[in-house]
C-alpha cells in the first residue's frame, strides 16, 4: 500500500469527508435523554447508509434493549486477519447551554491556537462521531484504492455515553460474527498534533447516585433551621470527608488493591512532554490540585479519583426562597487503576456512606454503571504496527501514554471475545469533550483517515 494513493484520495474528497460528518453532527443522538430517542436512531440509520455507501456488506442495524449496534463487514479472504472497528454515535447531553459558543447541533468551523487549519464545533465532534467516521473514511479510501488489506467487521453503538448496558448481551448473542484478531478503537487522544501518542491504559468506572432525605416535606428554614437535618448541608459533609488535606480518598479500603508503579515505569511516563503552566492556563485556574506526591500527568494516569459530577437539592431557580429541603442529590464518579475491580469498589462505597450518613437524615446509594481498568502491551504486534503507522504518517516515533478517561466495553470485549483492543485517539485533551464548545481539528480528522490504513498494512504485514 502506497501513502501517496492514500493521501491522493483523501485530497480529492476532503470536502465531501467533511460535509457528510456535518450532517452527523446536525442529529442530536443524546443517549441520556429519552426525548432524543429518535433522534439516536436517526443517527444509526445515518451510520448505516454510510457504511453501505463506503462499500461495507452485510450492514444491519441490529436490535438490542436499548438502542441498536449497526454492524457492517468486508470478508475477503477467511485467511486474512480480521480488524474488528468499535465506535459509538451517541453523544453526551450539551448543558449548559448557555455556555456554548455557537448551539451544539449546529456546528461550525472556527481556528484556534491549536487548531490553526480550524476545528468543527460540536457536539460529538471528537466524542465520538468525528473519529468514528474517520474509521469509515478510511476504509472507503482502501476500497476505491484497492488496498484494503484484510478482512474488516464494523460494531457501532448508540450506548456508550450511558455505560454501554445492552452491548455486553449483544456480544453474547453475537460471537460467531464477532471473531477476529483486534479490536481497533478511536475514542481517545494524544498528546499534541505535532507529538502523536497511543493510550496504552485507560482507567475504570464507579459511577454511584447518593440520595439523601431529612424532613418528609421541605420547610420554612427561619420556623425550623437549627432543629432539623438540612440534606444539603449533610451531603456535602459527607462528600467533604472523602478526602484528607493531601487529596488522599479516605473511604476505607479503596486503595487496596492499586497497583502502585515502580520509579522507573514513573520516569517513562515523564518523558511525554508537559508544560504545567499552559495546562494551567488553557483552563483558567491558577493552581493545579491533587493527591500529594504525584505529577499531574500521573494524577490523570495512574491514580484512581473521586469526584462530584453533579449535586442538587432545594431553590434553585431565581430570586430567593428560604428553604430547608428535604431531599439532596448528587452524582459521582471513581476514576479506577489496573487491578482495581468496579463491582467492588461501588460495594465499598456504598457501605462506607451509609455507615456515615448521621441518623438525622435517610440514604440511598444506586449504582449507575461501571467498567475495568484496561493495560494494553506496548510488545504487542497491534501496538507496533499502530506505532508504524503513526510514525509514517506523522514522521515521529509516538508516546505511549496512560489515558485518565474509561471505556468500559475494552475489557467487555477481553472477557467475552478474547480480544485485546488497540486505542488509536486522535483527538486532543484540550477538545472539550463532555464540555461545553466541544471541537475537532479538521487536521485530526483527515490525519486520522490517512493514518488508519496505514495501520492495516503494518498490522498484516506483522501479524
Amino acid at each position: 500500500m502506497e501513502r501517496s494513493q492514500i493521501t491522493t484520495y483523501i485530497n480529492a474528497n476532503k470536502e465531501r469527508f467533511l460535509n457528510e460528518l456535518l450532517d452527523l453532527l446536525k442529529i442530536p443522538s443524546i443517549s441520556a435523554d429519552a426525548k432524543y430517542s429518535g433522534d439516536v436512531n436517526k443517527t444509526a440509520e445515518a451510520v448505516k447508509q454510510r457504511l453501505i455507501e463506503a462499500g461495507v456488506e452485510n450492514v444491519e442495524i441490529s436490535k438490542t434493549k436499548g438502542y441498536p449496534v449497526v454492524y457492517g463487514d468486508k470478508l475477503i479472504d477467511p485467511k486474512l486477519p480480521t480488524i474488528i472497528v468499535y465506535g459509538h454515535y451517541d453523544v453526551q447531553p450539551p448543558d449548559p447551554l448557555e455556555l456554548w459558543d455557537s448551539p451544539p447541533f449546529e456546528p461550525v468551523i472556527k481556528k484556534t491556537a491549536l487548531h490553526p487549519d480550524g476545528a468543527i464545533f460540536a457536539r460529538g465532534a471528537c466524542d465520538d462521531k468525528g473519529q468514528m467516521y474517520m474509521h469509515v473514511k478510511a476504509f472507503e479510501v482502501m476500497m476505491k484504492t484497492g488496498t484494503l488489506p484484510c478482512n474488516v467487521k464494523f460494531m457501532i453503538e448508540g450506548e456508550e455515553e450511558v455505560g454501554s448496558a445492552n452491548l455486553g448481551p449483544w456480544i453474547v448473542e453475537n460471537k460467531a460474527r464477532l471473531k477476529g484478531d483486534i479490536i481497533l478503537i478511536s475514542d481517545t487522544s494524544m498528546i499534541a498534533n505535532d507529538t502523536p501518542s497511543i493510550d496504552v491504559g485507560l482507567r475504570g468506572l464507579s459511577y454511584m447516585e447518593v440520595e439523601i432525605t431529612g424532613p418528609n416535606r421541605d420547610l420554612h428554614s427561619g420556623v425550623y433551621g437549627g432543629a432539623v437535618a438540612n440534606p444539603v448541608n449533610v451531603l456535602c459533609k459527607m462528600i467533604a470527608s472523602c478526602h484528607d488535606e493531601n487529596n488522599h480518598i479516605t473511604i476505607p479500603g479503596f486503595y487496596d488493591d492499586v497497583v502502585e508503579l515502580t520509579k522507573e515505569e514513573r520516569d517513562e511516563m515523564a518523558k511525554a512532554p508537559f508544560n504545567l503552566n499552559d495546562f494551567k492556563k488553557d483552563l483558567d485556574v491558577e493552581q493545579e490540585q491533587g493527591e500529594k506526591g504525584f505529577t499531574t500527568n500521573e494524577r490523570t494516569g495512574i491514580r484512581p479519583t473521586l469526584d462530584v459530577n453533579g449535586i442538587w437539592g432545594g431553590y434553585t431557580g431565581e430570586g430567593a426562597k428560604t428553604v430547608l429541603p428535604s431531599k439532596a442529590f448528587a452524582k459521582i464518579s471513581m476514576r479506577l487503576v489496573p487491578n482495581q475491580s468496579s463491582d467492588k469498589i461501588s460495594e465499598i462505597f456504598k457501605n462506607h456512606f451509609e455507615k456515615i450518613a448521621p441518623k438525622s437524615v435517610k440514604i440511598k446509594v444506586s449504582h449507575h454503571h461501571g467498567g475495568e481498568p484496561v493495560v494494553v502491551s506496548p510488545n504487542s504486534a497491534a501496538f507496533k504496527a499502530a506505532s508504524m503507522a503513526m510514525e509514517e504518517a506523522y514522521g515521529k516515533k509516538p508516546i505511549p501514554t496512560r489515558g485518565g478517561g474509561s471505556i468500559p466495553i475494552v475489557a467487555l470485549f477481553k472477557k467475552e471475545l478474547g480480544l485485546d483492543s488497540m486505542l488509536m485517539g486522535f483527538g486532543l485533551d484540550t477538545d472539550a469533550l463532555h464540555s461545553p464548545n466541544e471541537h475537532y481539528g479538521l487536521f485530526n480528522y483527515y490525519k486520522g483517515i490517512e493514518t488508519i490504513p496505514l495501520f492495516y498494512k503494518h498490522f498484516v504485514n506483522n501479524k
